[in-house]
């Protein structure tokens, strides 16, 4: 059986940084059995009993945020929910039942990450002026003729103005990279004035060409 820093170390592999059972294993060393449960494991923690107090707002949304978390678990690292996310889901479908501000869902959702992962990502604040953009590919599944299939979203994003602009493809190659960008531009009759690109390969592709002067 594995320590418990060893569980939270495949865990974070696997759902902080959205690797594959196989590349865990390999870089563990650990068989892809024990891997594959470790990873889908959601009760590293005993969940701790709410306080007694004044109730809170969130109180009758709670169980629909942790299913929602949990689902995350056999998702995509690209298309796992963020506390904002959650905020806007239960404005639209819950807002029956629904009446609390974003601090307090952002408060709650990092908590439960807490306990159901494990532990904490830091993160590094990031500044962007305008005229700056991302462009990242990520896995995503898609629905197909009533199957499952798995594709990929190219998305430019500009951090300044919180603006996303995505583009779906089969593939991510060169020429998914290049013709999803020029979509975006066209529609953004805009070019923007440095694009930082989230190591992908068919943009060391591009770039690899470029310098080479081919």
């Amino acid at each position: 059986m594995l320590t418990m820093i060893q569980q939270y170390h495949i865990k974070h592999l696997n759902f902080h940084k959205g690797k594959s059972l196989r590349s865990i294993a390999e870089e563990t060393g650990h068989d892809f059995r024990t891997v594959k449960k470790y990873a889908e494991q959601t009760d590293f923690n005993e969940i701790r009993k709410p306080k007694r107090g004044r109730p809170s707002k969130l109180d009758p949304v709670k169980p629909i945020i942790d299913a929602w978390l949990k689902e995350d678990l056999n998702r995509p690292v690209k298309q796992r929910h963020t506390a904002r996310r959650i905020y806007d889901r239960l404005c639209e479908e819950h807002k029956d039942i629904f009446n609390a501000c974003e601090r307090t869902v952002r408060n709650y959702v990092s908590a439960r990450k807490k306990e159901l992962y494990g532990e904490e990502e830091g993160y590094l604040p990031l500044e962007h002026p305008a005229g700056e953009a991302q462009v990242d590919f990520g896995e995503i599944v898609m629905i197909e003729q009533g199957q499952k299939v798995k594709g990929y979203e190219l998305i430019l994003s500009l951090p300044y103005s919180n603006a996303g602009y995505p583009q779906i493809f089969r593939g991510q190659n060169q020429e998914c990279l290049l013709t999803g960008l020029k979509d975006i531009f066209e529609y953004l009759e805009h070019v923007p004035r440095i694009i930082w690109f989230d190591n992908m390969s068919a943009a060391v592709a591009v770039l690899g060409k470029k310098e080479s002067g081919n």
